[in-house]
């Protein structure tokens, strides 16, 4: 199947309302050209989630997008943190951890709990070498479907008026509900 044509049947999808694919969703050569699309809810469509929860502007578009997701079976948490960068790190893993339990996100069970503990420190490791010694600011978003769990923090790193902005994303899975 040539890369038109794989085009061609993901333009279908879209106007169908069905999940979009990209060529790269599409499995490379399958036995008789056919084009297999992967599972959008596994680690790739949570990822995605836990980022727009953290690009949310405020607390209404905060329950939108919830309630929204939920109706995918997409459980989802959102929280606002600010601060110096060294002195939150471990109390930007806390907040991830109690806003994950809060939501309904996990349980209170060890394995879950350790799994967003996990997932955020993942994503703060790759915001830590633009946000050492600044202050950061912004959201960190949580979502889970089955068995796959995903923390994404979004935040304005700077000092005073002088903004960067840095975005990370960590996955775990464990096991489902």
């Amino acid at each position: 199947m040539s890369f038109k044509s794989r085009w061609n049947i993901i333009n279908i999808a879209k106007r169908k309302k069905d999940y979009a694919l990209r060529p790269a969703e599409c499995c490379s050569f399958i036995a008789g050209g056919g084009c297999a699309a992967l599972v959008l809810h596994g680690s790739r469509k949570v990822a995605k989630v836990a980022l727009e929860m953290a690009l949310t502007d405020d607390r209404e578009q905060e329950r939108e997008y919830k309630a929204s997701f939920a109706r995918e079976g997409i459980r989802t948490a959102a929280v606002d943190y600010g601060g110096d960068f060294i002195s939150s790190f471990n109390k930007i893993i806390e907040r991830a951890v109690v806003a994950a339990k809060r939501e309904g996100v996990i349980r209170e069970i060890h394995a879950e709990e350790g799994a967003v503990a996990g997932a955020a420190r993942e994503a703060m490791s790759q915001i830590m070498h633009k946000a050492l010694g600044l202050n950061i600011g912004g959201k960190i978003g949580i979502a889970r479907h089955k068995d796959h769990i995903t923390v994404a923090v979004f935040f304005g790193v700077g000092l005073l008026h002088l903004d960067e902005v840095a975005v990370g994303l960590g996955h775990r899975a464990v096991t489902s509900d």
